[in-house]
């Protein structure tokens, strides 16, 4: 059985092999040896929908359908270039051979975001060992692997990483909305009498 290890950045992927015990060959997308497969996401690859993807009504901005406060946020791939990433991790993920993930992401919020976005959309339910290193040294991410902290310790962080990431969006999308229509009403009015 593998452990499949997902880093932020495919630079830090790379120093992770480098680090780690055997010989890693390069595949598109993951570096795999013997008993490791690593990964990589490139920043935020999944990102929370917009407005009009809950409801086609919200195509068109108008004041009556403010605030648009979502029952549950959904996500999805970020772009392109992101999806096709994202379902290189999926795949990863769901391999038969994997029985255990590390994530790797960026110690601190961002980093735990990015990781349980990819991970929630990939319906994966695997053991999750979180590594949580401050410096990319081969020393450093050796004793990381050794000190591999369980990933529920960081729930908190995942949970205020989510909360800032939906008050962005709510606050945003309909701030936005408000600020623009409330422009094109008083341009409008001014520019047009």
């Amino acid at each position: 059985m593998k452990t499949l290890v997902i880093a932020e950045k495919p630079s830090v992927a790379r120093d992770l092999a480098d680090a780690l015990p055997g010989k890693f060959e390069n595949h598109d997308s993951y570096l795999e040896s013997d008993d490791t497969v690593i990964t990589f996401a490139v920043g935020h690859l999944v990102e929370l929908i917009n407005p009009e993807e809950y409801d086609e009504r919200f195509k068109k901005w108008r004041m009556a359908d403010l605030p648009i406060l979502p029952e549950e946020f959904r996500l999805h791939a970020r772009d392109k270039k992101a999806e096709k990433q994202l379902k290189v991790i999926h795949k990863l993920l769901k391999r038969e051979d994997v029985d255990r993930i590390v994530n790797a992401c960026d110690a601190g919020r961002e980093g735990e975001l990015i990781f349980a976005y990819i991970y929630e959309t990939s319906g994966v339910d695997k053991p999750v060992e979180r590594l949580w290193i401050s410096s990319m040294t081969k020393q450093a991410i050796k004793e990381g692997f050794e000190k591999l902290r369980p990933g529920e310790q960081l729930r908190q962080l995942e949970a205020a990483a989510r909360s800032r990431s939906e008050a962005d969006w709510l606050v945003g999308m309909n701030a936005t909305r408000a600020a623009t229509i409330r422009g094109r009403a008083w341009v409008g009015g001014r520019l047009w009498r």
